[in-house]
């Protein structure tokens, strides 16, 4: 029977995640597909928080670069992170799994603030926090905002899911003789400037010693299989 080797986990979604094939919003069969995966993961008594971007609604950089102000376009973005989690919070409480959204912006109609304290409550109680709008400030990314909320829960890992099996040399896209690595230190990521993450992020896991995980999401049992140790993606270290 499998067991998880994590009890507490932070799972960093893109909103591009939420595409399926379209060029924009929320596919509801892949995002079914993610909830019953993170249903499954629950399952083995795993704590989750989950932090989600907005890319697949608004990506506030790409705006800024066609005349937005670049801190308007950002929290248009963390406003996009609302709407996906509420959608993933829908598709869980349709499995019978207790969840709550926190929002780093106070709207107390559809989400509750972020309190420390609260969060880490919810998660010993078995529910699974979303934590939306990034970490409330603009020139910050879905990928810092994860970082500072896994280390805020006191995480014992970070789950990065993309659409690709782990990081790479070169772009796995572009390149097909990209070669991906089993495992990296914090320190070559960014002397490599593979861009799986910002620098930002990248830093604070680095000097938190806070392992991650990158790994395909798209493929099925991929979650669950990262979080019981299976040699699934690519293990990013401090050293």
């Amino acid at each position: 029977m499998d067991k998880s080797i994590y009890k507490r986990i932070l799972l960093k979604l893109s909103g591009e995640a939420l595409l399926g094939k379209g060029s924009y919003g929320i596919d509801t069969t892949v995002l079914e597909f993610v909830a019953e995966e993170i249903a499954d993961v629950k399952d083995l008594g795993v704590e989750i928080g989950i932090v989600i971007g907005g890319g697949n609604i608004f990506r506030g950089v790409e705006a800024s670069t066609r005349g937005f102000d670049r801190a308007s376009a950002d929290y248009m973005g963390m406003l996009a992170t609302v709407i996906n989690s509420l959608a993933l919070q829908n598709s869980l409480e349709n499995r019978g799994i207790p969840t709550r959204v926190q929002s780093a912006i106070e709207m107390k109609e559809i989400a509750e603030s972020f309190i420390k304290r609260r969060a880490s409550r919810h998660l010993e109680k078995g529910r699974v926090v979303i934590f939306a709008c990034g970490t409330g400030s603009p020139y910050f990314t879905t990928d810092t905002a994860a970082s500072l909320r896994a280390m805020e829960m006191q995480a014992d890992a970070i789950l990065k899911a993309t659409k690709v099996d782990g990081i790479y040399d070169k772009d796995p896209v572009t390149d097909k003789d990209a070669i991906i690595f089993n495992k990296i230190s914090y320190t070559e990521m960014l002397t490599r400037y593979l861009k799986v993450m910002d620098s930002t992020a990248v830093s604070m896991c680095r000097d938190n010693n806070l392992p991650l995980i990158v790994f395909n999401i798209e493929k099925k049992g991929n979650i669950r299989g990262v979080v019981c140790g299976k040699p699934i993606g690519t293990i990013v270290t401090a050293s």
